[in-house]
């Protein structure tokens, strides 16, 4: 059996999340050994009391889920984020200003998370908001985040109206090819949708339905 633990990115993002939820999701990566929890801000403190023995990483949102707030606030969420204890970052890029041409001011926005987040050694993943972008927008953002030093291209924060899409993730693949790493995300439910997920270049899953997928594995091969 072919094991899938480590490319999850295991994720409760949702706003009426609470603390007992929290401690669900950790206690689920320790035991399926998941790369890593994605948390809001505020639990990322709770969340590493409770992931403090193991090898799980904690990951959190930055100018989430629109991506419209100002530099100056996603580089202060950043450094709080990091002084928490977060060790990856996954910021929203400033999709109007991507889709306006601004070609910029995304890419300052994004080096200033990025140099932020290696302060404290931490890797940023750009959310590019895959659904609201066309082909060329999705390629220009790619080489935004290359050229701004980010470790991820990610398609999608979950919260818009789509989610992943493999063609999208093929097309980030294309574009990055080994210089970068690509996290699919958004909609992701399903063993057949995480595989093709993989298939087409993904590096990283971020779901909410990590042990179900894991689940749907183990019975198939049982």
């Amino acid at each position: 059996m072919k094991r899938y633990n480590g490319y999850f990115d295991h994720t409760l993002l949702k706003a009426d999340a609470t603390e007992k939820e929290i401690l669900q999701i950790c206690e689920e990566a320790k035991k399926y050994e998941f790369y890593a929890i994605c948390v809001n801000a505020c639990y990322i403190s709770f969340a590493k009391k409770q992931l403090i023995d193991s090898k799980v990483k904690i990951a959190s949102v930055i100018g989430f889920p629109l991506g419209a707030c100002g530099t100056e606030t996603k580089v202060f969420e950043t450094k709080w984020a990091c002084s928490q204890g977060a060790e990856e970052i996954d910021m929203v890029i400033a999709v109007g200003a991507l889709k306006d041409g601004r070609l910029d001011f995304v890419r300052e926005d994004i080096r200033k998370v990025v140099e932020t987040a290696k302060q404290s050694n931490a890797i940023v993943k750009v959310i590019l908001e895959t659904c609201l972008l066309n082909d060329t927008e999705i390629v220009i953002g790619c080489h935004l985040a290359e050229e701004a030093g980010a470790a991820f291209v990610k398609t999608s924060t979950g919260f818009s109206s789509g989610g992943a899409t493999v063609h999208h993730v093929e097309l980030m693949k294309k574009t990055v090819g080994s210089s970068m790493q690509i996290k699919a995300s958004g909609g992701i439910r399903t063993l057949e949708t995480m595989k093709k997920m993989i298939e087409a270049g993904a590096d990283r899953i971020g779901a909410s339905a990590s042990v179900a997928i894991l689940k749907e594995n183990e019975e198939k091969d049982s």
